[in-house]
Formats: C-alpha cells, structure tokens, sequence
C-alpha cells in the first residue's frame, strides 16, 4: 500500500532540530493550510488547517537550515491522524505528516540558496 499527501501552506512557526539517540537529525515544524471559499449566502468563509510536520536525516538539516516562520512550502509525505483529550476533557486531534519532499515557495532572502530545495529519503517505521 501506498498513501501520498500534499500540502501548501505557510509555516506557523519556525523549525525545530533534535538529533536521536543514534545520531538522526529531525526536524518539527508547522504547516497551516488555508481554504477560501464563498458560501451559499455569498459571504466569504475561511478556514485553516494544521499540519505538524516531521523531516528526517538531510531533509531535516535542510529544513532546519533554510525554513523560517511565515515561509511558504510544498510538503508531500505520509499522513497519520491523533486524537486525545486535553486536561479538561475537551477534545483534541492533530494532523502528522512524515515529510519525503518539501520544496521551498514564495520569495526568498539574498542569503539563501536559488532553486527549490527536494530531498526524497527512506522515513523510518513508526
């Protein structure tokens, strides 16, 4: 089996790098995605939805390196689902996505390097 997902959005904050036990460089972030639409009484409507996205091995290096809060990515990989209940019993679900490729969109700074940067690896089991 074989689950692809594709998200473009702008990050919510900016990454963070940890390194495991073994030495494997991964890196946190968060994607918020916008949908636009106008309803049936013609009013404009918004919603936005919240990825958490986890990079590994160089895509995390990279990431880490060149991403920023604000930044508009493509992020393509393996989407899994959270739900729990928070402290006062309330509901709660998060979105996870296992990164294989982000490309880098929208303007850059002088200092960055030109050209999307794509990296597609092996992502470990969970």
């Amino acid at each position: 089996m074989y689950q692809n997902t594709v998200i473009v959005g702008n990050l919510g904050r900016d990454p963070e790098m940890r390194y495991t036990p073994s030495g494997i460089p991964v890196t946190n972030f968060t994607v918020a995605v916008n949908e636009r639409w106008v309803d049936q009484d013609n009013q404009p409507q918004e919603r936005t939805t919240w990825f958490r996205v986890t990079a590994w091995r160089k895509l995390a290096e990279v990431c880490n390196q060149y991403l920023s809060k604000g930044r508009q990515v493509l992020v393509e990989g393996r989407v899994s689902a959270s739900a729990w209940q928070n402290q006062a019993g309330e509901p709660q679900a998060t979105l996870e996505l296992t990164a294989r490729t982000v490309k880098f969109l929208g303007r850059r700074e002088a200092a960055e390097v030109e050209g999307p940067i794509e990296e597609e690896e092996e992502i470990p089991p969970f």
